[in-house]
């Protein structure tokens, strides 16, 4: 029997998650507590148990936790992170930030070690894509506005998500926090996440759309599958894990034409791998340790609960949304879920955080998410006693600041002004990401491969000058990007800034100056920045000023070919994140 061991556990896990489902359905109960409930009962823990092999839950829960981040990979998409704006991001940021810094309080309140309590501020900082969708649709409530931007919130999460599972693996392995280190691995996830994302935007949905005009779902469902695990152990050879490489995969593939039946495909095996994932969850708890930790695990999702929904709801209500929308938003974000447990399955896997951590992050989240239903479908009757319990005073003030907001919009042709804006910053924005990749490619190669260098007899000094110029020279497209663009910026904030009735004659002067500085201050702040990301491959002062005042010389000689260049990589790029958006696959029959 030792060779179907593991079909012998999976065929358990599949059994009871069909047996769940069907149950929790008619109970009208979130299928995903159910899934982790079955996993506690036939668990090592519990009498009578039906899986015991650790290896064998370990490997269901690596292999739920690919294909589960690349479905939501496939759902996250850089278009849909585009349409999320920069208000809600920055919501976002703002309420990870505040809960992380929460939790890290609330496991100090407890007096649990420094780790426990960083890692318990990670699990509690994101929420539940998985849940708070379903929710949402069993609910009917998917169209409505406060809906987008509860979808606009987990997009963005799901991007903080990302960085911070890097960051914690770095701190994990380090023993410590240290800023070296975090900024280190920031700086090797933005180089692989960056890299990573451009060459597949430039290559992989060209493949997945020439594969899908084969017409053959297998080969399609098979050929996906392979870019989902080829990129899974991409990331785990660079020292990441296979949540990222999985959920980037699914990213780019997202940007295909063919992504509609390509979700429509992989929706079945979503659910399989959903049930697994889940059911792998509730197979490492220790029914016993989560009694012991009920206090605490009650007290921390009342923190959850009332700290998302207070901060989401702060920050959409600032960014001009009225404070019923606000409040829903809020109250559709109380709950955590998917990245919690990997965040927690990383921390046990490192050694580096407590047992009780991980049954504690599962009892949280299964007292939010069933609570979830309950708070989504009592958000109505919660603003409307709200309202009525809140001084006049402080309503008028609520809708006097949503008023003024509203005003502020852009409308007629400041909106074609504002879209301008908005276009330039973005392709400056984009432009100067490259940059700081290819110097922190260079700083990879430096560390990673100085002994390539050192076999044809190169020293330090000379290796950081070959590579310091090459990631300057492959910069130059980029960079002559980055100052026409803002040169465009500057003439467009001269002409709104700068007015006849205050500068009178010397107004044309004043706005071609004017123009002329933005350009160079914003190659200055680059030069800067790139400086201190690239301090390790710093060739020696006079090597570098030569080597810059040369990179200036061939700019001027070879601008028109430089710009072409770079004309050609936008065009690829914009041809890619700017096809038609698929129509979404419907539900599961």
């Amino acid at each position: 029997m030792h060779e179907i061991g593991f079909i012998r556990d999976l065929a358990a896990v599949m059994i009871v998650a069909g047996v769940t489902t069907i149950l929790f359905q008619r109970l009208r109960q979130p299928v995903l507590l159910g899934y982790i409930l079955a996993g506690v009962l036939i668990g090592p823990h519990t009498p009578g148990m039906v899986v015991a092999d650790p290896r064998a839950i370990d490997d269901i829960s690596n292999l739920g936790v690919v294909l589960l981040m690349f479905t939501l990979g496939l759902e996250f998409s850089v278009r849909k992170l585009r349409a999320v704006g920069a208000g809600v991001l920055l919501v976002a940021v703002a309420e990870v930030g505040l809960m992380l810094w929460i939790g890290v309080g609330v496991g100090g309140l407890f007096g649990w070690k420094g780790m426990d309590s960083l890692f318990l501020g990670a699990i509690i900082a994101l929420s539940s894509t998985m849940v708070a969708t379903r929710t949402l649709s069993e609910s009917g409530q998917r169209q409505q506005p406060f809906a987008h931007l509860v979808v606009g919130l987990l997009v963005a999460e799901d991007m903080l998500a990302i960085v911070m599972l890097t960051l914690l693996t770095a701190v994990a392995i380090g023993g410590s926090v240290q800023a070296q280190t975090a900024f280190s691995l920031i700086g090797h996830l933005g180089l692989f996440v960056i890299v990573g994302t451009i060459l597949g935007l430039l290559l992989l949905p060209r493949l997945v759309d020439y594969v899908a005009g084969f017409d053959r779902d297998e080969t399609l469902l098979v050929s996906v599958l392979g870019v989902c695990f080829g990129a899974s152990l991409l990331a785990v050879w660079m020292g990441f894990s296979v949540a990222l490489g999985a959920f980037l995969a699914g990213a780019v593939v997202a940007e295909s034409r063919s992504v509609g039946r390509v979700l429509k495909l992989v929706e079945p095996l979503r659910d399989m791998f959903a049930a697994l994932f889940f059911v792998a969850i509730g197979l490492k708890i220790d029914p016993a340790m989560l009694l012991q930790y009920a206090l605490p695990a009650l007290l921390i999702a009342a923190v959850v609960i009332v700290g998302k929904t207070l901060t989401c709801s702060l920050g959409i209500f600032i960014i001009g949304h009225d404070p019923r929308t606000a409040l829903r938003s809020g109250l559709g974000m109380a709950q955590i879920g998917e990245f919690s447990f990997v965040i927690a399955t990383l921390g046990l896997s490192l050694g580096v955080i407590s047992n009780f951590i991980y049954p504690i992050a599962v009892a949280i989240s299964v007292l939010c998410m069933a609570l979830s239903p309950y708070l989504t479908r009592s958000a109505n009757g919660l603003v409307d006693g709200l309202r009525r319990v809140t001084p006049g005073s402080v309503r008028l003030l609520a809708t006097s600041y949503s008023g003024w907001l509203e005003n502020l919009k852009p409308v007629n042709e400041n909106a074609a002004i504002a879209a301008i804006f908005q276009r330039l910053l973005w392709h400056i924005g984009i432009n100067v990401l490259l940059v700081v990749a290819l110097f922190m490619a260079g700083a990879y190669v430096n560390a990673h491969n100085w002994s390539w260098f050192s076999m044809v007899g190169i020293g330090r000094d000379l290796r950081h000058t070959l590579i310091w110029a090459s990631a300057l020279f492959l910069s130059l497209p980029l960079l002559i990007a980055i100052y026409r663009k803002a040169e465009a910026l500057g003439m467009l904030l001269a002409e709104l800034g700068i007015g006849e009735r205050f500068a009178g004659s010397y107004t044309q002067a004043i706005r071609n100056v004017l123009a002329r500085v933005i350009p160079l201050m914003t190659l200055l702040a680059l030069g800067l920045l790139v400086s201190a990301l690239g301090s390790a491959i710093l060739p020696p002062r006079e090597v570098a000023l030569s080597l810059i005042l040369l990179g200036v010389m061939l700019a001027v000689v070879l601008w028109r070919g430089l710009v072409k260049m770079h004309a050609r990589l936008q065009a690829a790029l914009k041809e890619t994140l700017n096809k038609p958006t698929p129509p979404e696959a419907g539900p599961p029959g």
